[in-house]
Formats: structure tokens, C-alpha cells, sequence
């Protein structure tokens, strides 16, 4: 896959099901601004080979590459969907419910 922005992993733990990124040290991490950036494809087909090894190691579920922008001191994610698993959903919860 060929891509011209910088990609991060993103994953979902097994532990309690959460969004993680992987993140310089090959471990995870709950939060956006500490994930590996890879800048290229080849860097970042060397991210998704670890986090492929945390797999099948049970530590998380289905990582995958996503792109991102970098934005003050954490990437953000260009694609909508990823947005929303990233920060949250787009409208308010009610409470209560």
C-alpha cells in the first residue's frame, strides 16, 4: 500500500477491549499522541509486522494502518471513522441512557 501521509497502528486490546495504538517501545497505549509515527511505507509495514505479532500473541485484536495528520503533539486521524474511534463519538450522549 502505497501512502503519502504518515500512518499509525491502531488496535483494539484484549484485555478490556479499548482502542490502543502501538507505540515506540512495541507496547500500547490508550492514548493518540503516544504512537509510533511511521513517515513512510516501509517504516510502516515494520509497525504492523509488531503489532501482528502482538495478535498472535493475544495482546490486541485486528491492529491496522491508518493514516494520519500531524497536528500539534499528536497525530490525527484523516478518515472519519477513525476519527470517532479516536476521540470519541460526533453528538452528545444523553445521560441517563
Amino acid at each position: 500500500m502505497l501512502s503519502l501521509m504518515p500512518q499509525i497502528v491502531i488496535a483494539n486490546s484484549l484485555a478490556d477491549g479499548f482502542v490502543v495504538f502501538l507505540t515506540a517501545s512495541n507496547g500500547w497505549s490508550s492514548r493518540v499522541r503516544d504512537a509510533t509515527v511511521a513517515h513512510d511505507d516501509a517504516d510502516a509495514e515494520v509497525l504492523l509486522r509488531s503489532a501482528k505479532a502482538a495478535a498472535e500473541n493475544n495482546l490486541v485484536i485486528d491492529p491496522y494502518l491508518i493514516a494520519v495528520e500531524l497536528k500539534g503533539d499528536a497525530p490525527e486521524p484523516t478518515e472519519y471513522r477513525e476519527y470517532i474511534r479516536v476521540f470519541g463519538p460526533s453528538v452528545a450522549i444523553p445521560s441517563g441512557q
